[in-house]
């Protein structure tokens, strides 16, 4: 489930973009999300100091006290990369949007067709990071499942288990076809016929153990171990 707030001082321009956001859900009903409104920037400042910070972040440029550009630098400045999408009356401070990494820049009244077009790109976005969840099908039914989630995957028989950060599932689906759905995301490698690994998840790379976070060893055949520890290292520095 994604988190979005929208910001606005204006009650009557939080209930348009309120009503767009309804309207996009409505239209992609694949992509689970809740909403939460503030009225200034001081409420949504508190907000993500206290409850973290949102997924996705719908922003007027001009609010009384900090400018929505001024909290999302500040924003920027705490490390907080949130995709942020501002709105606002004036192209004026377009350039100074952009500046702070925004990925899109609306111009008040909304427009639905330019408005899901934003929403297009930020969950885009979002898939990218790693946050948008895939869907399996489990004994229990259907299950979503981020990419970031994910520590490892192990082959048994017909089914794959799924090693999560808090639980372990079981899809059945063979090695090579989870394989063509993880690796869309550059984190994802697959070791030998058994393992699919996370390399975000890694913590040591041995001769021919792997050391995942969550405390978990993972053997690599001899004959896979060099190639492995190369793409790893490839991946790692890349990253930085």
């Amino acid at each position: 489930m994604y988190q979005i707030a929208l910001c606005d001082d204006m009650a009557s321009e939080l209930m348009q973009a309120e009503e767009l956001l309804d309207a996009y859900g409505k239209k992609h009903p694949e992509l689970k999300y809740q909403t939460e409104k503030f009225e200034n920037a001081q409420e949504i400042l508190v907000s993500i100091k206290e409850k973290g910070k949102p997924d996705l972040l719908l922003i007027d440029v001009f609010m009384p006290g900090e400018t929505g550009i001024e909290v999302v630098r500040k924003l920027r400045r705490e490390g907080v990369k949130t995709p942020v999408i501002f709105l606002t009356t004036s192209r004026e401070y377009a350039l100074e949007a952009y500046q702070v990494d925004a990925l899109q820049y609306l111009v008040k009244p909304l427009e639905e067709e330019k408005f899901f077009h934003a929403m297009d790109l930020a969950f885009e976005a979002l898939r990218k990071e790693g946050r948008e969840p895939l869907v399996f099908k489990t004994s229990s039914g259907l299950k979503q499942i981020t990419p970031d989630q994910i520590i490892y995957c192990e082959a048994q028989r017909n089914y794959q288990i799924l090693f999560l950060k808090e639980e372990t599932v079981r899809i059945r689906i063979t090695g090579g076809e989870l394989y063509r759905i993880l690796q869309g995301f550059s984190e994802f490698l697959r070791c030998g016929s058994s393992y699919i690994i996370n390399l975000n998840h890694i913590t040591a790379v041995d001769r021919e153990e792997i050391c995942m976070d969550n405390g978990s060893r993972i053997y690599v055949p001899r004959n896979k171990a060099t190639e492995f520890r190369k793409m790893y290292f490839s991946f790692y520095f890349g990253r930085e």
